[in-house]
């Protein structure tokens, strides 16, 4: 009887080990009780708190530590995305949640995490964009997704004296940032909990997104959060600037304290007390594009980064980084011309604008492409160029680079002539959402190898794997980028090296005394 008796304590202790370690919908954080839902084999969790919602007396302040809870919160829905645009229900200055979609059966799994960062030119965005939906890429194989809120706009980005005497460390601006490095900081403590790695993060992002994962490389505040990066359409490696062009986005805290005093004027407040009193959608609207980017502070991005990577000041890891074919399809406004063209080329780059539009003529043999690709290659091109360079050179990590061409062929005489992948069109094929394809034939296959290439990478710091197309990684004396195309992927050379060797004489100068004194 004894016996029977201990047999059965025994089988009711290892039921309740197991039952522990069964990865069910409600799972417990450090601040408290979720409770999500299952579909299709995934465990999802939808609108996770990680900070403290930035109202009030937070209004542009760091993201401050999240209010524990006792009561099971009920995370089976997106939370609202950060104000912006339009006042409406789908936003909220109440906005620092996270999303969760796991695969894991136990929560000891370890199973390697993608986290993403959404884009949006820092003016916009949202975790609940259906483009953004990461049930598909979760299923993939083996790894968790995590899909994160921060604040964009004004409110994300404001820097002003006045903030910056706040803060201890005399800075201002950046949030936007610092909620990201708040959230991965929430997964580093967390994610083990829905049977993640936290040793074994990735961050991936496109646009706006891609720009934070190069930022957050090279923010010291991020050391230790991922171990490895995914730049879709970004990086930032420009000089700063007083004024903004595509590719010189960044300015000094001083230059942004300015406008941020403009801003302040034109919006009639003497205090910061009066702009933190007054209602979030007053900051949605009012110069969408003002005080709305990411600044170097000294802290959070400590300096130029083309400066901080030659100098190897940066979080060394893995990184897989690419652009697409036409980006500049999506940024040449008012630029339809020839004429157009040239005096807009003329007026950002001064003394190299002959050498440039010899580099990138404006042609109608290709559609005006080669004139948009100096648009694309300095925003972009140029941008993901330059850090594979310079990781190489510098760093210890695997580089791997790509380019994105998946278009179709169009007629001359077409609206379309001439025109390649767009900005933003290769995140559907990441994410595996097959119905958004307009050539299933060909666009599929492709979204799934680049399904593959990714969540490799998230495993293995490679992307490379059994039945793939060999991906070499990147080095500065062959160097080369694996163009993503269908039917034929496969490694080349990377595309308008020569005219990107002419684009980084600018930039080059561009950080000289000549240069710094010319674009003030």
């Amino acid at each position: 009887m004894k016996k029977i008796a201990t047999l059965l304590l025994c089988g009711f202790l290892c039921l309740g080990t197991s039952a522990q370690e069964i990865l069910t919908p409600n799972v417990t954080t450090e601040a408290g009780p979720i409770e999500g839902y299952e579909a299709n084999g995934l465990m999802i969790y939808k609108g996770i708190p990680f900070a403290a919602p930035p109202v009030g007396e937070l209004r542009w302040k760091a993201p401050q530590p999240v209010k524990h809870w006792t009561k099971t919160l009920e995370t089976k829905k997106y939370a609202p995305g950060p104000i912006q645009g339009t006042p409406s229900a789908e936003y909220s200055e109440d906005c620092l949640y996270l999303n969760v979609w796991s695969p894991a059966k136990k929560t000891d799994e370890k199973l390697p995490v993608l986290v993403w960062i959404y884009g949006g030119g820092f003016v916009f965005g949202s975790t609940a964009d259906p483009n953004y939906d990461c049930e598909e890429l979760a299923r993939k194989g083996g790894i968790i997704l995590a899909s994160v809120n921060y604040r964009v706009g004004q409110l994300g980005f404001l820097t002003l004296p006045e903030l910056s005497a706040e803060n201890k460390k005399h800075i201002s601006g950046n949030y936007g940032i610092m909620d990201q490095i708040v959230a991965l900081q929430w997964i580093k403590k967390n994610i083990a909990r829905f049977g993640g790695d936290p040793n074994k993060v990735t961050i991936f992002g496109e646009s706006a997104g891609a720009i934070s994962v190069s930022m957050l490389c090279a923010s010291p505040l991020a050391k230790g959060l991922f171990q490895g990066a995914i730049s879709q359409s970004g990086g930032s490696f420009g000089p700063t600037r007083p004024t903004s062009y595509p590719g010189e986005n960044m300015k000094t805290l001083a230059d942004a304290e300015k406008d941020g005093k403009r801003l302040m004027q034109a919006l009639g407040a003497k205090s910061v007390a009066e702009l933190r009193a007054m209602d979030a959608s007053k900051f949605s609207a009012q110069g969408l594009g003002t005080c709305s980017w990411p600044v170097v502070d000294g802290r959070v991005i400590p300096d130029d980064q083309s400066v901080l990577y030659a100098k190897g000041k940066y979080n060394d890891v893995p990184v897989l980084i690419g652009y697409n074919s036409d980006e500049g399809a999506s940024f040449s406004f008012g630029v339809n011309s020839k004429e157009t063209y040239e005096s807009s080329t003329k007026n950002r780059y001064g003394k190299f604008a002959d050498e440039l539009l010899k580099a990138y003529p404006y042609t109608d043999e290709d559609g005006g492409k080669q004139s948009r690709d100096l648009m694309r290659d300095a925003a972009f091109g140029w941008q993901t160029w330059n850090w594979a360079r310079l990781q190489a050179k510098t760093g210890k990590s695997k580089v791997f680079l790509y380019y994105f061409d998946q278009h179709p062929d169009h007629p001359k005489g077409s609206p379309n002539f001439g025109k390649g992948s767009y900005h933003g069109q290769d995140v559907n094929f990441v994410f595996q959402h097959m119905d958004k394809f307009e050539r299933p034939d060909v666009d599929r296959p492709l979204s799934e190898i680049m399904g593959k290439y990714w969540v490799n990478f998230a495993k293995y710091g490679d992307p490379n794997g059994e039945g793939l197309p060999v991906w070499p990684t990147f080095n500065n004396t062959t160097p080369q980028t694996m163009h993503l195309t269908y039917p034929n992927p496969s490694a080349d050379k990377v595309p308008s090296e020569e005219a990107l060797k002419v684009l980084d004489t600018y930039f080059t100068w561009r950080r000289t005394a000549e240069g710094k004194a010319w674009a003030k």
